[in-house]
């Protein structure tokens, strides 16, 4: 089907035909992880963020293609999940600055916003990696701004955009040697050519692919037939017991929205700043986010007659919520149970109206001088950052991320001065630094980027309350790079890896981001990889016992290490991780 330019209804329908079409294949873009593990989740999380973002398209995208692209991007980026779906977001939000002022993109302007979403991901990756999405978004935008000078017709220029991506997918692992060694494509590419067959589809049938997912190319997880006895951690204290009713001094948590097309204040100019500045004097977790038509706001306040008195100055207000979160404290502790105090329906608020202002007024005398935030996966795991200081541990891990939203609210969460992330896996860093990036200005926030539950639970030992910001990053990222990690899990499929013949089904053992062992019973193959890890020197190992591992078997573990290893120490404490039998961190 022919067309010469494309407008925001032409958009939102190639935006829902991509994450249609990523969403039946994710499972496959699973499949392509490096590592046979059961964990590989590239396209979960590229999946997550294309429904965040198409969430958010069709609850406010309206008007023209610029429009649509720039509510797109905030909902991606708030939605973003590990290094893939970040990356992602990023292309759109390139994508996205440029239509800004667009009603339609034609050729030319359609192949400059692609080479301006490649341009904003590359600048957001410190050390962009060639052979991965970046290269293929590279490539298809190269050739798009190439082919678009010879050609009106955007189905043809789509067409060619999608050969050259599917090309320089095909070419990834002769630049990333671990692609080829594996036998497989990077799996973020192959997770952007879905998502513009999606495109070209619309642009030829008109039509949102709705095929079956094509199940027969996903690996399906082979898991030992030996799985031990899941361990019960212990329940965790509640946070909200830990806080008295009486110190919530801003009460009420309310959430509107205010139409400013209706009621006898239609239309009146809107400061924003002004508004914020009028909000603070009696609030805080403050979230404005203003355009033509709709003024959303959150506030918790202590005077919630003067905040609705303020907002019909600008128009009618609609979809009110007020809690009293002193009542609902009282509840939750009369229950004995432990619960957020704030509701959900601002969930996909877009990035750039994150620009809250949370205890912003309190004075410096006031806040804690850090907060800490880590992610981890197993309660006991959960429970060990905890009594180390974190304030806030968020559920997540290599299967599943916490996303740029996530580490938003978490950070707005902490009354403190200076907020550390410790995001614990090499796919949560860049979901970590784009919240910290989203609120530079207003928040101060480091990631200690830790890629490793033993490299955060080392990290978090080194810290000092006494010490200075920069000395205690230095101290941290210090211990970080003195601790090895090994992880015991199960292979998925047959493969080779560094000439280490892998059966589909046994056990696995990965030093430090390397597999290093594979046998078929689990008790030697936790003996190989610390038989690998141990050098001279080293004096602590450390085991955190997954949910599936024995009691009886860690008993055998730990008296093989006393008798092996008789000058080392040796700990063993219930992580309760899943996919991960043991964790283990060995230092000097």
């Amino acid at each position: 089907m022919s067309k010469r330019s494309l407008n925001g209804t032409d958009f939102t329908a190639m935006v829902l035909a991509g994450a249609e079409r990523l969403h039946q294949h994710a499972e496959h873009v699973n499949s392509l992880n490096v590592f046979p593990v059961p964990d590989g989740d590239t396209g979960t999380n590229m999946n997550l963020t294309m429904t965040a973002g198409v969430s958010e398209l069709k609850n406010n995208g309206t008007g023209g293609l610029g429009s649509r692209a720039g509510v797109l991007s905030k909902g991606l980026l708030m939605g973003a999940r590990g290094n893939s779906g970040v990356i992602l977001s990023q292309l759109f939000r390139g994508f996205a600055r440029y239509a800004a002022s667009y009603e339609e993109l034609n050729t030319i302007h359609f192949a400059a916003a692609l080479q301006s979403g490649v341009d904003t991901a590359y600048k957001a990756v410190v050390k962009p990696v060639e052979g991965t999405i970046l290269t293929v978004a590279k490539e298809a935008a190269k050739h798009a701004v190439f082919y678009a000078r010879r050609t009106t017709d955007v189905t043809e220029l789509m067409t060619e955009v999608l050969a050259k991506a599917k090309e320089a997918l095909a070419h990834t692992p002769e630049l990333l040697p671990v692609l080829k060694q594996v036998g497989v494509v990077d799996s973020g590419g192959q997770g952007l050519v879905y998502i513009y067959e999606g495109f070209l589809q619309v642009l030829t049938n008109g039509t949102i692919p709705m095929e079956e997912p094509v199940t027969g190319q996903a690996v399906s997880a082979v898991k030992p037939v030996s799985a031990a006895p899941r361990i019960t951690p212990d329940a965790p204290i509640s946070a909200q017991a830990k806080l008295e009713t009486e110190d919530i001094e801003f009460l009420y948590d309310m959430e509107f929205f205010i139409n400013r097309t209706l009621g006898e204040a239609r239309n009146t100019p809107f400061n924003e700043d002004q508004f914020r500045e009028a909000l603070s004097k009696n609030g805080d977790s403050i979230i404005v986010i203003a355009d033509d038509e709709v003024i959303k706001v959150h506030v918790h306040s202590k005077a919630p007659g003067e905040v609705l008195n303020l907002a019909l100055r600008y128009g009618e207000i609609t979809q009110i919520h007020i809690l009293n979160m002193r009542e609902q404290h009282r509840d939750l502790l009369s229950a004995g149970m432990d619960a957020a105090p704030m509701p959900e329906l601002f969930a996909d608020i877009p990035a750039e109206g994150l620009r809250q202002t949370e205890r912003a007024e309190m004075p410096a005398d006031e806040l804690a001088p850090y907060g800490f935030i880590a992610v981890a996966s197993g309660q006991g795991i959960s429970d060990i950052f905890t009594s180390l200081g974190v304030d806030v541990v968020l559920a997540g891990g290599q299967t599943m991320n916490p996303s740029t939203e996530d580490f938003v609210k978490a950070i707005h969460s902490i009354s403190a001065q200076h907020v550390f992330i410790l995001p614990n896996n090499s796919n949560i860093v860049l979901a970590a630094q784009q919240a910290r990036d989203l609120l530079e200005g207003e928040r101060e926030v480091t990631v200690i980027p830790s890629k490793s539950i033993p490299q955060g639970i080392a990290a978090a030992f080194a810290f000092q309350e006494e010490e200075s910001v920069e000395s205690n990053a230095d101290s941290m990222m210090n211990a970080v790079n003195h601790v090895k990690t090994g992880q015991v899990t199960y292979a998925v499929r047959d493969t080779v890896f560094d000439e280490l013949e892998i059966t589909a089904g046994h056990y696995i053992g990965i030093a430090d981001s390397k597999i290093v062992a594979t046998e078929a019973g689990l008790l030697e193959t936790c003996r190989d990889l610390l038989s690998k890890m141990l050098e001279g020197g080293d004096e602590i190992v450390t085991i955190l016992v997954g949910e599936e591992a024995s009691s009886e078997m860690t008993g055998e573990l730990i008296a093989w290490m006393n008798e092996t290893y008789p000058d080392v120490e040796v700990e063993a404490h219930n992580g309760g991780q899943p996919i991960y039998y043991y964790l283990f961190s060995v230092e000097s």
